[in-house]
């Protein structure tokens, strides 16, 4: 069965800046293309959302809800919600992951 693959609103956020850092300190091009990957990452959680590795900043600290899928250097970090897949944060996996992921899920 197909899942709904959902974006927060940080996560939106996170792919615009994304795409915006790209296209100014690559080019355009460069930046269609990480955005077209990370797109088709979010899709491919659609068909098996469970296949992704729990964050070790979060199984650290005992939460084990959250997985993550990656585009190198990028971290897709998302959740099932009933049979919808939330992605909460899309990052560059060389940010200091530990109080970004404590800011935007702990919450």
């Amino acid at each position: 069965m197909k899942h709904r693959v959902l974006l927060t609103a940080g996560a939106e956020r996170d792919l615009e800046e994304i795409y915006d850092y790209v296209a100014v300190n690559d080019s355009k091009a460069a930046a269609d293309h990480v955005l077209d990957r990370l797109l088709d990452v979010a899709e491919d959680l659609a068909q098996l959302p469970d296949r992704g590795s729990i964050p070790k900043e979060l199984r650290a600290l005992g939460i084990r809800e959250f997985r993550q899928l990656f585009f190198k250097p990028y971290r897709v970090i998302y959740r099932m919600v009933g049979r919808d897949v939330a992605i909460v944060l899309v990052a560059d996996a060389r940010r200091e992951m530990q109080s970004l992921l404590e800011r935007r899920v702990l919450r």
